[in-house]
């Protein structure tokens, strides 16, 4: 049997008690995202960015990388925001990324947790759809 698959890293974070200022600045935010995915051996494709203005406002970040992606969604009323990283292949590093945005948002606390989306042949599971 051959020995190639998809090798998928799936790191997500939840982050409380973020800094607001950093949370709310969309340029700053952009920066490190992109930072990020370089520093994670990851080849960007493209950037958006969007600001959320009003009570509720936030910043939302999405990467996209040839590897997968990276997003961040802030929500400045709760100083709550979330950050998904995810790729595939073995050269990035995902987890170095996620590390740095979860440092440039300075959460008090933070719970974060990793999926491993891999498709190994002789290890999946499958279960058929009725």
């Amino acid at each position: 049997m051959d020995n190639d698959f998809i090798v998928g890293k799936h790191y997500y974070a939840n982050l409380y008690d973020i800094d607001v200022e950093a949370a709310t600045n969309e340029e700053e935010l952009k920066n490190v995202v992109v930072r990020a995915a370089k520093e994670s051996n990851m080849k960007l494709v493209e950037v958006k960015s969007w600001s959320f203005g009003g009570r509720k406002g936030g910043v939302s970040v999405i990467a996209l990388v040839e590897e997968s992606h990276i997003a961040v969604h802030t929500w400045v009323e709760y100083r709550y925001a979330t950050v998904d990283v995810y790729t595939c292949g073995e050269q990035s590093d995902p987890l170095k990324g996620i590390e740095l945005i979860i440092a440039y948002l300075k959460p008090r606390k933070y719970r974060l947790a990793y999926a491993d989306r891999s498709q190994k042949t002789e290890e999946t599971l499958v279960v058929p759809v009725s």
